[in-house]
């Protein structure tokens, strides 16, 4: 079993916030994969299903951010599950929109988030990082990620993102985390078809 994580801060006047681009993760896998309608558990909003054979509890703290490890620790002990078996969708200021890295373990680099879940639970967690941009001064992050995309950011990125992770998920049941990623990358940016060779010379076949 795994437990995939998505973050943000509940309510209607968030809901489109950058820093809610984990809950949008979330959810769009719990719709892609028709998983189980979401319910108050655990002080969040918890979904179930399965990924590749592999059942997946998908758990939307509602602590706010600051408090996400509260929800995330109490579901990781109710199923007895390990770090190892955590996966935590984010917005990750220090990435470009729309690119997305995962990594196991690490600091927290500024994320009261996953701040709370390392205390809660330890830091060896997996990290779906996935790429807001950084407004360029300090002291305009905190508008930045609690201000919400824009509709030509949605339709132009958010969306395409979103689905394509939810496309790709089941394999973070299977830990190819790597191909994951990949794929993602690949939804957004497909290769350019190669172009055809003419192996026909001077008329001879």
């Amino acid at each position: 079993m795994i437990l995939l994580v998505g973050l943000g801060n509940p309510g209607e006047k968030y809901a489109r916030n950058r820093h809610n681009i984990g809950f949008m993760a979330a959810d769009a896998i719990v719709r892609r994969h028709s998983f189980s309608p979401l319910r108050a558990r655990f002080q969040g909003l918890v979904s179930e299903g399965t990924l590749d054979g592999a059942k997946a509890i998908v758990l939307k703290p509602t602590t706010y951010m600051n408090e996400s490890g509260r929800a995330v620790g109490e579901a990781l002990r109710f199923y007895k599950l390990t770090e190892a078996d955590v996966i935590v969708f984010h917005d990750e200021l220090d990435l470009a929109p729309a690119k997305l890295r995962i990594k196991t373990g690490g600091g927290a680099a500024g994320h009261n988030g996953i701040r709370s879940i390392a205390a809660h639970i330890g830091p060896d967690f997996r990290r779906v990082r996935i790429g807001i941009g950084h407004p360029g001064e300090k002291d305009r992050v905190l508008n930045a990620v609690l201000g919400d995309f824009s509709k030509a950011e949605m339709t132009g990125w958010v969306e395409p993102l979103i689905e394509a992770i939810a496309d790709a998920a089941p394999l973070l049941a299977e830990g190819k985390d790597a191909t994951f990623a990949n794929k993602v990358h690949l939804a957004l940016n497909p290769e350019p078809p190669k172009k055809k060779t003419d192996e026909t010379k001077n008329g001879d076949a």
